[in-house]
């Protein structure tokens, strides 16, 4: 069988940012996590007996810069490698130090699109060391750490690159109003999980009102209550909420969002549902109308705000977004 679906899981993100105290802050005060000084350039976030989940190093891009995929095996990891190559794309493998950041034990790097590295392992490094944070516990597993939502100019690029390198499936549509415009979104899965990977676009016309790669990464609540308290407390510390909580209408996860240091959202949900075994087989692709069932309202929108995003689309137009062709498939929806 050559399908690597339900053998690769989302293991980590890597972030670079010049606003260390307060990723510090924002992760172990706000959210609740788990937080190691490295040194005095690197951040480490855990959620689990992995030594990292997230690394947040010093520099300029204030963004996400790379997404690390956990492959079950070695057969696995050779499959999607050739998959890389054979297509005459360049990988390489991750130094040493790399790999000691991000809690593997060794890495491969190949170009991603919008810019966002993709980084594959086999063998995370985990200890035993206790979890000190404010929740009880993450939901992380054969699912992956959560899933990375992107806003593209060419979804249907980033769509068949997902699929090439991950065979990903297509779990859902959402199609959106958002101020006047139509969004669609589409949901890959590459696992159990619902979605690992979110693409939207606005239809129509090729814009793109998003500073970072990412619009948002989610991570998973082990308890409703754990979410909720997460809520009140980057409300409490003053950290800026996008929407309030609210339950989406596709994958029915309860959830909030709210602004990282880096200017990407970081969605905090529980509960949603799990395409496992007895779904798989029979599971149909549905075009959902709106985001939310209820909740998920804008917080503290302003003109302001929207006139920056209005400015960052302009520019964005003017900025060919980067692809991957090599890898870019021929699915077409």
């Amino acid at each position: 069988m050559d399908s690597v679906f339900g053998a690769v899981h989302l293991g980590y993100i890597a972030v670079q940012s010049n606003r260390l105290s307060d990723w510090r802050r924002f992760g172990a005060d706000a959210i609740g996590l788990h937080v190691d000084d490295v040194d005095p350039d690197t951040l480490r976030f855990r959620l689990d007996d992995r030594t990292c989940r997230f690394l947040i190093r010093r520099g300029s891009a204030e963004d996400v810069i790379a997404l690390g995929w956990q492959v079950d095996d070695d057969e696995t990891f050779d499959r999607i490698i050739a998959r890389v190559t054979d297509r005459g794309l360049p990988i390489i493998e991750g130094t040493k130090e790399d790999a000691a950041l991000r809690g593997v034990e060794r890495l491969w790097r190949f170009a991603g699109p919008k810019g966002i590295a993709q980084e594959i392992f086999t063998v995370p490094v985990t200890t035993p060391e206790p979890l000190r944070m404010q929740s009880s516990g993450w939901v992380t597993g054969e699912a992956g750490l959560g899933h990375v939502a992107i806003l593209s100019r060419e979804p249907e690029s980033m769509r068949g690159y997902f699929h090439t390198v991950f065979d990903s499936r297509l779990s859902d549509y959402i199609d959106e109003n958002v101020s006047g415009l139509k969004m669609k979104i589409r949901f890959l899965r590459v696992n159990e999980r619902h979605h690992s990977i979110a693409i939207a676009n606005i239809r129509g016309v090729k814009i793109d009102p998003i500073r970072t790669s990412v619009q948002h990464i989610n991570i998973q609540s082990a308890t409703l209550d754990d979410m909720l308290a997460s809520f009140q407390r980057v409300k409490d510390l003053g950290f800026r909420m996008q929407w309030s909580v609210g339950q989406h209408t596709n994958d029915r996860e309860l959830s909030y969002y709210c602004l990282t240091p880096s200017g990407f959202e970081l969605e905090v949900g529980w509960n949603p549902i799990v395409i496992g075994p007895e779904l798989e087989s029979t599971w149909e692709p549905t075009t959902y109308q709106g985001i939310s069932i209820w909740g998920h309202t804008p917080v503290g929108e302003t003109v302001l705000t929207k006139f920056d995003q209005f400015r960052q689309a302009l520019w964005n137009a003017s900025t060919p977004e980067i692809t991957v062709p090599q890898l870019a498939g021929g699915l077409s929806r």
